[in-house]
């Protein structure tokens, strides 16, 4: 998944003795994770950043990384793998350590105000400054609930598209009725480079929780007997030879059917879950971190959550969101860094100081 720019401008964690002493810690490698790393550095703060999954990117890369997202500032399109090369090469100035497929288990305050924060991998830090940048948490597919299909996860059952290439000349059989479910069943009945052999949506009603545009284009294909669709339920399948060779579904009608499958994809979305961080004693609200908007706190003071994890009035869940919470965060964390030091606005267009820091040219302006 990993691709070569993000080796290339990625610094991996060493074997360490001890726990590693910092100023800050970021929980979260997606996109807000990265941009943290951004603005800290500005700031001259180095960071260490850890994640549950062994490459950046998060949840952009992790589900949907050749999807297009067309609303990131200055940039038309991109995918969530493209989003995070650019950010990787963004923040190489400030040579972040990043500690992959390995999760934050214990954080405490210690008696001189640092944070003892611990992995699943043993690492250890002391560090200033926590800023959690986790998304919607430790999340999880919701999987399709029927007895013994667990047996092909991984094989023939999948709840991701890692490798479109993958699918490509299979019979496809594709469960769900959101945005995910329609977008890679139109992927897969009409592109020309990863094309299905054959593709069969099915869903429990007639009716989407996805974009209308979507919709519309999968009943067109349908119409053309280029995919279809079939309204029902799963609750059984079929194998031969020890592979999955039919779902059963049971439609309004009552009536069972078994649909021939070579590859199913199910796409229930994602159950969040807060894992180790909802025993971190910080205020929650339905599985959020609640933090204020002057400096994007937690509850508890030195502790910064931004992006999908935090939640205040008025927050809306998108990137270029938690890219402005990274920034006043930022700014907040001084204190806890630097108590001694006031800390002024700069602006990378002109400051000679930003420029020294980001390793470029201060530019001569007539």
């Amino acid at each position: 998944m990993t691709s070569e720019l993000n080796q290339d401008v990625m610094t991996l964690a060493a074997a360490h003795d001890g726990p590693i002493e910092t100023d800050a810690v970021i929980v979260g490698a997606g996109p807000v994770g990265l941009f943290q790393v951004f603005e800290l550095g500005l700031l001259e703060i180095k960071a260490h950043v850890v994640d549950a999954l062994a490459y950046p990117g998060g949840q952009p890369v992790e589900l949907y990384p050749d999807k297009p997202i067309y609303d990131i500032p200055a940039i038309p399109v991109c995918t969530g793998q493209e989003l995070t090369d650019r950010l990787l090469k963004q923040i190489e100035p400030f040579g972040a350590t990043f500690h992959l497929g390995q999760e934050v288990t214990e954080v405490q305050r210690q008696d001189d105000g640092r944070f003892f924060v611990a992995t699943s991998k043993g690492t250890q830090f002391l560090t200033k400054t926590l800023f959690i940048a986790a998304g919607v948490g430790a999340f999880q597919p919701r999987t399709l609930k029927v007895d013994g299909i667990e047996q092909f996860d991984g094989s023939q059952l999948f709840y991701r598209v890692k490798s479109p290439a993958e699918f490509a000349g299979k019979h496809l059989v594709i469960v769900g009725g959101g945005d995910s479910a329609l977008d890679w069943a139109l992927n897969f009945a009409a592109d020309g480079l990863h094309r299905a052999a054959s593709v069969i949506l099915i869903h429990r009603r007639d009716g989407f929780q996805a974009a209308p545009a979507s919709v519309a284009r999968m009943r067109d294909l349908c119409e053309r007997h280029e995919m279809q669709f079939i309204v029902g339920q799963a609750n059984g399948f079929e194998e031969k030879g020890g592979r999955l060779s039919g779902l059963k579904v049971t439609g309004p009608d009552g009536v069972t059917r078994v649909v021939p499958v070579e590859m199913l994809l199910v796409f229930f979305g994602l159950s969040p879950k807060l894992g180790p961080i909802a025993g971190w004693g910080l205020d929650i609200e339905r599985k959020q971190l609640v933090v204020d908007t002057e400096k994007f706190s937690t509850s508890v003071p030195g502790i910064f959550a931004v992006g999908d994890i935090n939640t205040y009035p008025g927050k809306k869940k998108l990137i270029l969101s938690g890219f402005h919470e990274c920034a006043l965060a930022a700014f907040g964390a001084v204190p806890f860094i630097f108590p001694d030091k006031k800390v002024l606005l700069q602006y990378t267009t002109t400051s000679t100081k930003l420029h020294k820091v980001l390793g470029v040219d201060s530019p001569v302006f007539d």
